[in-house]
């Protein structure tokens, strides 16, 4: 086996040499060279939907992700549960340019529908030749000690005291550091609130109720309600009302439509049901 080798003149600081390298590529490099021809395969999707659930790695969410086939042409594409216009396509146009850690896509410039972590996935249907398919998402805020929570009750000054007020506030185990980095529950203990962790339960047990969270919802409406009071008038309603996965946007929302000092789309007031922060319902009458 000969060797031989070749010796080249000094280079240029690593920097230099790498700025002049992608200048050099990039120059030799136009639109023009790329084409979407077709290569004689024919597209292909799934043969039967399949779906999956578990815990997100970065926002430590638990979501259910469904793939479905789809026709010729469509593409990879994500729709995401309850956000108006969610569908996502998985193009490198919907890619945010400064997403840290993972591939994250939305839908436009400044849009709420957000889509995280999603390079595991296109990895597996790029390499597999899945061309196209419909990614529903689903879930994001459900923790499942907590569940799906209900509560029906009427409201008197006994019911509010004995059923209502000592409910706790509460928290997701994995949220609290994003919590407090923003700012946020740095007053917050084991002592003072509900802990509960998506993979472990509750931290603090026990509860004082079997839904606490819920009752806590319910304390947290009624708070808020009270912003409707006016000159020296209660704010609480008389009404049925019935809230789910209600949150206090929502109810400032829903009071300033209720005043109507200002209009808001129905449809849009709805739709922010399931936009707004919470997992879990709450009944009141």
């Amino acid at each position: 086996m000969a060797l031989t080798l070749r010796f080249l003149p000094p280079l240029p600081s690593p920097a230099a040499a790498m700025s002049s390298t992608a200048a050099r590529a990039l120059t030799s490099v136009s639109r023009a060279a790329f084409s979407w021809k077709p290569t004689g395969r024919p597209q292909q999707t799934l043969a039967a939907a399949v779906s999956r659930s578990g815990v997100g790695l970065h926002l430590g969410a638990c979501v259910t992700a469904t793939l479905f086939p789809t026709q010729a042409g469509e593409g990879r594409y994500f729709l995401v549960e309850g956000e108006e216009e969610a569908r996502v396509a998985a193009e490198v146009w919907n890619a945010e340019p400064r997403s840290q850690l993972c591939t994250t896509l939305r839908r436009g410039e400044g849009a709420h529908t957000r889509v995280r972590t999603v390079e595991h996935l296109l990895s597996a249907m790029e390499a597999l030749g899945v061309d196209n398919c419909r990614i529903e998402l689903s879930g994001g805020d459900e923790v499942p000690t907590i569940g799906c929570q209900w509560v029906s009750t009427y409201l008197d000054d006994n019911i509010y005291s004995s059923k209502i007020a000592p409910a706790r506030t509460f928290c997701i185990f994995e949220e609290v550091e994003e919590m407090r980095a923003a700012g946020l529950i740095k007053g917050g203990s084991l002592e003072n609130a509900m802990v509960c962790s998506i993979s472990g339960g509750w931290l603090n047990p026990p509860l004082r109720f079997e839904d606490e969270p819920c009752r806590h919802k319910i304390l947290d409406l009624i708070g808020d309600f009270s912003l409707f009071a006016q000159n020296g008038n209660q704010g609480f309603p008389i009404a049925h009302i019935i809230a789910y996965k209600a949150g206090h946007a929502l109810h400032t929302d829903f009071l300033i439509h209720l005043s109507g000092k200002n209009t808001v789309d129905q449809e849009q007031l709805a739709g922010q049901c399931s936009n707004v922060y919470g997992s879990y319902s709450s009944y009141v009458r």
